[in-house]
């Protein structure tokens, strides 16, 4: 199975644009660069919060296109994965010939309160007594149990910013444009304590995408595409941890591995969800770069730039690049498969043969439901 024509909307800030403006973008710049038309893609999915109240139907009346298969995956940062897995299934099975997967979100001036107002009625009703609302007081419960439990620093959550500012100050489409010190980092402004402004991801508009396809068929409409080695999703567990400190990764990580047919050292780069350092450093911990309670001391041993040692987030991920909605859960991929196939638009990992991306979405409360991890070879 293949993937390939990695798209990126540019990021904005704010627009005054709305969703489907930004997925109709990324569908024409999917067809432009491939070559094909519109009736070529039998296959679409979806994954927006701002789209609402339409759906992945509407838009295919919106966008004039007639499909075989249609899937709406409102999964946040696991959408990307989730996405390449089922667009995958549908291929293997002959209900599509070309899937496209796109995700996109606008960002109004108040667009972010709003959707956090509306996320998760549990989420409300469990935070509505304490005042506090929206996924900062989430992860600052999250980051300081870790760091309580772990023995993790600011320094460590810090290095992981530092790097990954590096890395986006080589990618066209980041909004970070500065670079970030250590000393800048720790003297920000708190803003849940233990996060400091740095911590958390900053909202923005665009959009992301790609193609799934045999590789036969890739490689008669010329395409340079990544393999497909191996995904998971897992959704919900672990629910009777009282505090989340794991994910769904480590109850697939073997199998991801299995089906990879590799060990976890034979990976080139990670590209992790990042909406905050302690979840990075979670899935460092649970995809089988190191132990348990041995994510800070595996910080602490390496660079994460894109030509140091372990390269994480070489694009800069979404704490420098922006958080774009839910295309946020496709960034990571999208610059995995720019990686394997040779398409960096910033810095490019030397010799890159096999990378990994993983997703984390929807947080609700007091932990996050989703997750799932792809692994990507080079064709």
């Amino acid at each position: 199975m293949a993937v390939a024509v990695p798209v990126t909307v540019p990021y904005a800030r704010y627009s005054i644009r709305g969703a489907h403006w930004f997925l109709a973008r990324v569908l024409a710049e999917l067809l432009q660069r491939s070559g094909l038309t519109k009736d070529k893609i039998e296959g679409l999915c979806v994954s927006s919060f701002t789209l609402a109240p339409d759906t992945a139907v509407g838009l295919t009346q919106h966008l004039g296109f007639t499909l075989r298969w249609l899937d709406h995956i409102p999964m946040g940062g696991a959408s990307g994965v989730v996405a390449l897995r089922r667009a995958a299934r549908a291929v293997q099975c002959g209900d599509a010939d070309i899937v496209a997967c796109i995700a996109g979100d606008t960002n109004h001036t108040d667009s972010f309160r709003l959707n956090t107002a509306t996320f998760s009625q549990f989420a409300r009703d469990a935070v509505y007594p304490y005042g506090s609302g929206g996924p900062n007081a989430s992860f600052a419960f999250l980051t300081a149990h870790y760091m309580r439990s772990y023995g993790a620093e600011a320094e460590d959550f810090g290095k992981l910013c530092v790097a990954q500012r590096a890395n986006a100050l080589k990618f066209p489409y980041a909004l970070m444009k500065k670079a970030l010190t250590l000393a800048e980092y720790l003297s920000a402004r708190p803003i849940a304590d233990p996060l400091r402004l740095f911590d958390c991801v900053m909202p923005c508009a665009g959009a992301e995408g790609f193609l799934v396809l045999r590789r036969e068929r890739a490689e008669e409409l010329d395409l340079a595409y990544a393999r497909v080695l191996a995904t998971i999703e897992r959704h919900n567990a672990f629910p009777d941890d009282p505090v989340q400190y794991r994910g769904g990764w480590v109850l697939d990580c073997d199998e991801l591995y299995r089906q990879a047919g590799i060990p976890p050292g034979d990976i080139d780069f990670v590209e992790a969800y990042d909406d905050y350092p302690v979840i990075t450093m979670m899935q460092l911990e649970d995809l089988g770069f190191c132990r348990k309670g041995e994510g800070p001391d595996f910080v602490r041993r390496h660079s994460f730039t894109v030509d140091g040692s372990f390269p994480l987030n070489t694009s800069g991920g979404q704490l420098s690049v922006g958080q774009a909605g839910a295309a946020g859960g496709f960034l990571g991929l999208v610059e995995a498969i720019r990686q394997v196939t040779g398409q960096a638009l910033g810095g490019a990992v030397a010799d890159a043969r096999i990378g990994m991306a993983s997703g984390f979405g929807m947080i609700n409360y007091d932990r996050g439901l989703c997750s799932g991890a792809a692994i990507l070879a080079r064709s």
